[in-house]
């Protein structure tokens, strides 16, 4: 059988080895690149999308399979594009006419039509998405306000001065969306409570952010490649940074999320916040210290790197050992004192032993709380590697999305973080819903 081959060089495919779920249609970090950079510029007016989607379908050829699945992967995506821009378009021309917003100013009135400003917004909208949910948390919510985003950006296009401002106009409108959304639901972090009954070991209960959400990041790309890509780097969008971020007030997050992320200068930022540059390096002192209060002393026990081969090797194990139902083989990729917790759900572990304790009676067949046989797919969020779990209950014969298991390790290749998520973001990671 041919092999699979790169979407951008035409080069084969590293072999999968008998591992399961989506793969991957690009080679390279640096193929994964050029296709991002690709996917970031193409559309600068719908009518080039259009042509180029017409070139696409005239060089798809039959044969071989895997140069049609590749072409058809990235005509795919094109198509997608496609559609988002003329939904935004779509929903800019049925905009009712509303009281102007706090982020539009006076301007000249814009030339932009409703399908010139959607592929311009389109050209954005990703690292829009990951700026609202750096400040969210939340990837629904952040799908929400990227919507807002863009309606707002339309009511407010005769402010808009020009195409190479873009990038920061649509900044400053998403972080004041980030911020009248913050204010309407006052979220703040707690502390995990004890559940009577529950063994949840000796360490101290760990930060509880019900809302905390995964992201997706299979081709998220380099940090260093251009500015937009700092944008949404994997250093800054691991989940213990995440986490950390929720801790400080919105307006600072705000602050510190334009200038220490995004690179924006002083001035750009008071601007987008509407504050006064002082106010604005006062917030980002305040914000600094009460950041690095929340993260790990050691900041490679935060800082998402490429996983090495011997964490996806610890991966393939630990889903190995739970389709097994092999309690042994799991307990050994655990570290000794491995945390455990559910976002929204209350349930929390410290240590091992006490992971261990709340896991063993679901995996046993022989016991009465016996959860089903499971199956997993391996998955990435948030620059880290994940186990989309699947279970078959007792009685049926098919296999659901119950978890998404993101995985922290440490220097030994030990898991020694397990934050689980509900399962109906897994279409998100390209994830059935079922097996």
């Amino acid at each position: 059988m041919v092999a699979d081959i790169c979407a951008v060089c035409g080069k084969p495919l590293p072999a999968r080895n008998g591992r399961t779920g989506r793969s991957s249609v690009y080679c390279s970090a640096a193929c994964r690149q050029k296709a991002y950079r690709g996917r970031q510029h193409t559309g600068a007016s719908v009518q080039g999308l259009i042509e180029d989607i017409g070139r696409r379908v005239k060089e798809l050829v039959p044969q071989p399979a895997s140069v049609l699945y590749s072409g058809a992967t990235e005509l795919s995506a094109a198509v997608a594009q496609l559609r988002r821009i003329a939904r935004v378009a779509r929903d800019s021309a049925n905009d009712s006419v509303t009281r102007a917003p706090v982020t539009e100013r006076p301007g000249t009135p814009s030339a932009l039509t409703e399908a010139d400003f959607a592929a311009l917004t389109e050209s954005h909208r990703r690292e829009i998405h990951v700026h609202c949910y750096r400040m969210t948390g939340s990837y629904d919510d952040a799908e929400d306000l990227v919507q807002e985003t863009f309606l707002r950006a339309w009511r407010a296009r005769d402010a808009f001065e020009g195409r190479a401002g873009a990038r920061t106009w649509l900044y400053r409108i998403a972080t004041n969306a980030c911020l009248d959304f913050q204010r309407r639901t006052a979220r703040r972090p707690q502390r995990y409570e004890p559940v009577p009954g529950m063994n949840h070991g000796t360490g101290e209960a760990p930060a509880r952010i019900t809302w905390l959400q995964p992201y997706p990041d299979d081709e998220l790309p380099t940090a260093d490649a251009q500015p937009e890509a700092a944008a949404v780097s994997r250093e800054t969008l691991e989940l213990v940074f995440l986490a950390a971020l929720q801790h400080l007030p919105p307006r600072q997050r705000a602050v510190l999320i334009l200038r220490d992320v995004l690179g924006l200068t002083a001035a750009e930022t008071a601007e987008a916040l509407d504050l006064t540059v002082a106010s604005a390096n006062s917030a980002l002192q305040r914000a600094r210290p009460t950041l690095r209060d929340h993260l790990p002393r050691r900041r490679a026990d935060w800082t998402a790197t490429e996983p090495t081969e011997a964490q996806r090797a610890a991966l393939q194990r630990y889903m190995t050992a739970v389709e097994h139902l092999d309690f042994a083989a799991m307990t050994d990729l655990l570290s000794k004192d491995v945390t455990l917790t559910m976002p929204p759900n209350p349930f929390w572990f410290t240590g091992r032993d006490a992971l261990v304790d709340f896991v063993r009676p679901s995996l046993d067949p022989a016991s009465p709380m016996f959860f089903g046989h499971w199956r997993s797919l391996p998955a990435r969020a948030n620059g880290q590697l994940a186990a989309g779990g699947y279970v078959r209950r007792p009685g049926t014969n098919v296999h659901r999305a119950q978890v998404l298991d993101v995985l922290r390790f440490d220097a030994e290749d030990r898991i020694v973080e397990i934050t689980s998520f509900e399962p109906h973001l897994f279409p998100a990671f390209g994830l059935p819903l079922r097996l």
